[in-house]
């Protein structure tokens, strides 16, 4: 693909094209057929999408055709069809496409370090200027317009700036497309006409330049996939069976292999660290502000960044199914998913240009010939109204908005799955959030070790540690967990389950017991001074095991599912924003309760199956219209569905929670909740800022067309500077 193709097609000419998918990258939902893949070099926008639709739809066997505009693809859905013949299709009408393998990888195309426009285009574009401006100046100091001197310097801006632009607007004609190189190349064949030749060389130089600026700023909105796409390095580290250290392509490794990453660098590759200690900066996908430390055990992600220590994990995904690698697909299929303002945008471009040509007609016909005006005159204003018809700004300010709210979001570690969820996020009322995995944790750990004997806290936790390790119990574990993995552990004879009640063993030659509340009573060692410990913790709705010898209890220890952290702060919150918290849960009221006390929710609705979950989803969206939903497991699936949002935990969740759900939160922090509803109005509030401005321009500068105030370079500058203006309002999420 050349530079030049690349960034010369109209950067947001987007005029009457009916509604086309903006990106899929995923398996399409199509009749069957094969799949042909081809990259477009001039795909920009849905102007050129509307032409191509027009150029291949008489060629029989094509079943569907879907379009990405980020990666410049095209995805051909056909039976029979010869990729040659598209191929020739597609050059008919000036596009230039080449062939690639459907899925593949485009990593090393997309982030190609060419210039988006190339140093000949800027030359083209100066030339035209030049010669442009010095016509201008010659007739303000007095040349004829029609002279000569000025028809030479016009002739030679108009083909060396505007040959491309006359060439695509006949193609336009031919296929009845009235997108903006049509209506640009009507307006200076039409000054050319009526004698303004200065005027229409300058038009042909602003529209080119607004081209070229119009090429950067996409290609800066772009960026937002791209710098995605650079996270993760090109080569990775891995130990080969020599045992020595070789420098590989990351896409060649496969899961299980052993890599290391040195301090500085970025990590290639999902894993788990088999050695090493190091603080990891996870900002790039879990949008965590602190770096987390990484040792044995722990998972690292592709694209995070290693501290000062050197890290050894073994591989556990792929270069294409990492972390990062599923941020970047969701990132780019999430824009297919149109939101609702987009669709309404598309469908008002399908009926505005046409009625504004329409109206241009008459205006250009019906003063002359009814009014006996003048032609010329009102053929101009005519012109005018054509230039500022195109709703180009309109068009593109909402792709553009949505795609730099899903790179915000992602960048934020909040993985987004479409524009309808982020426009959606606006409209939210209420949320129900799910407790255990969601609202606490999801795993046992030790909460309180009161110690009653005279032995210290770490040997009445070694020797509960070194009986629980022989029994597989969650309680077990998370006393296990609290002694520490890897730390030594006493040794235990004759140990025996006692069911419903707990453990006993033989350490050292002497019985030891631990268990619940009733077999401390059957040991008879349920003295005063233990229930003053005891029922206090489980009143706070914890789990609690006594460690006991056959004549005294030595210790009394809390077990329970910690609430995170962020709960009570998201609660806060989500309330502060106007938003109803609800928990919805399949645990026992008693615990429910407590949990929903300790993070201020109100409303509870406890012991729920699946089933009632999504009733009370329906519930909700009854009472309260928008509703979201917050999980984790395979149980919160229907409710995730059935919710307007669905809302998974990335870090805990279930892989049927994550594919079920419409939002994912990579670090598992409920604070990310509120920021993803706050990231929604703002997404909101700037697509309608977007819309008035660009309806307002156009507005005003028709006004001042019919009123003959306006001018043809007026006009482009007008069509184009609303296009830049969209594009950059809609950038500032990007910085949210």
């Amino acid at each position: 693909m050349s530079t030049q193709e690349a960034s010369s097609c109209c950067a947001s000419g987007c005029c009457t094209a009916d509604p086309v998918s903006e990106i899929s990258s995923a398996p399409l939902q199509t009749p069957e057929g094969e799949r042909m893949v081809l990259r477009v070099s001039q795909l920009c926008c849905p102007t050129e999408g509307e032409l191509i639709r027009k150029a291949l739809s008489g060629m029989s066997g094509i079943l569907h055709m879907d379009f990405d505009f980020m990666r410049r693809e095209m995805v051909v859905v056909h039976r029979g069809v010869e990729r040659a013949a598209v191929i020739r299709a597609l050059r008919a009408v000036d596009m230039e496409a080449e062939p690639m393998e459907a899925g593949g990888t485009e990593r090393s195309r997309f982030l190609s370090a060419q210039p988006v426009v190339s140093l000949r285009e800027w030359g083209v574009t100066v030339v035209a200027g030049v010669t442009a401006s010095v016509a201008e100046i010659l007739v303000w100091s007095g040349v004829e317009e029609t002279s000569p001197l000025i028809g030479a310097l016009v002739v030679i801006s108009i083909l060396v700036g505007g040959r491309e632009t006359l060439k695509r607007g006949w193609i336009a004609l031919r296929h009845l497309s009235l997108n903006i190189n049509f209506l640009m190349s009507l307006a200076v064949l039409g000054a050319l006409i009526i004698g303004q030749w200065p005027e229409a060389a300058m038009v042909i130089f602003l529209f080119g330049l607004a081209e070229r600026i119009e090429a950067l700023s996409m290609d800066r909105a772009r960026n937002a996939v791209r710098e995605l796409m650079s996270l993760a390095p090109e080569t990775v580290s891995v130990q080969n069976e020599a045992g020595t250290w070789e420098s590989v392509n990351a896409s060649e490794v496969v899961v299980g292999r052993l890599a290391r990453v040195k301090p500085g660098e970025r990590i290639a590759l999902d894993g788990v660290v088999v050695s090493g200690r190091s603080g990891v900066n996870q900002a790039p996908i879990t949008g965590e502000s602190v770096p987390v430390t990484k040792e044995k055990g722990h998972p690292v992600y592709a694209g995070s960044i290693n501290g000062s220590g050197v890290l050894e994990y073994q591989v556990s995904a792929d270069f294409k199914h990492s972390t990062l690698a599923r941020i970047i697909e969701t990132v780019q299929e999430a824009q297919a998913k149109r939101a609702p303002m987009q669709r309404f945008v598309e469908r008002f471009a399908q009926y505005y240009t046409p009625a504004v040509v329409i109206i241009a007609g008459l205006i250009a016909l019906v003063p002359p010939v009814l009014f006996q005006e003048s032609f010329a005159a009102w053929f101009y204003k005519a012109l005018v109204m054509l230039v500022v018809a195109c709703p180009c700004a309109l068009v593109i300010s909402t792709p553009v908005t949505v795609v730099s709210g899903l790179a915000a979001g992602a960048r934020r570690g909040i993985l987004i799955k479409g524009g309808l969820y982020l426009e959606q996020a606006n409209d939210l009322r209420a949320i129900a959030l799910d407790k255990t995995g969601t609202l606490t944790h999801g795993r046992l750990e030790m909460s309180d070790c009161v110690v009653l004997g005279e032995k210290d806290r770490d040997a009445v936790l070694r020797l509960a540690a070194s009986l629980e390790s022989h029994s597989e119990h969650p309680v077990a574990a998370a006393i296990l967990g609290a002694w520490g993995q890897g730390r030594p552990l006493l040794h235990v004879r004759y140990f025996e389950a006692l069911a419903g009640r707990g453990a006993r063993g033989t350490i050292g030659g002497e019985v030891y017991h631990i268990g619940n509340h009733r077999l401390l009573e059957e040991l008879g060692l349920c003295r005063p001074e233990v229930e003053a410990i005891l029922l206090p913790l489980e009143q706070d709705e914890k789990t609690v095991v006594v460690l006991a010898s056959s004549r005294e209890p030595l210790a009394v220890i809390g077990v329970s599912d910690r609430m995170r952290e962020s709960a009570p702060e998201a609660v806060g919150a989500l309330r502060e924003l106007g938003i109803v918290v609800t928990m919805l849960t399949g645990d026992n009221a008693a615990t429910a309760q407590a949990i929903a006390r300790h993070a201020g929710i109100e409303e509870v609705r406890a012991e729920l199956l699946p089933e009632e979950k999504l009733l009370a989803i329906e519930a909700l969206t009854d009472r309260y219209g928008v509703v979201g939903m917050v999980g984790d497991g395979i149980n919160d699936a229907p409710a995730l569905a059935r919710a307007s949002i669905g809302m998974a935990m990335g870090g805990t969740g279930t892989d049927t929670a994550l594919e079920t759900a419409d939002v994912a939160i990579m670090n598992d922090d409920l604070r990310k909740i509120a920021e993803f509803v706050r990231l929604g109005r703002a997404t909101r509030r700037i697509l309608w800022e977007n819309i008035l401005l660009a309806i307002g321009i156009k507005g005003f500068f028709l006004v001042l067309a019919g009123l003959g105030l306006a001018t043809l370079w007026m006009a482009v500058l007008a069509d184009m500077g609303a296009s830049l203006l969209v594009i950059f309002n809609g950038r500032r999420l990007l910085r949210f």
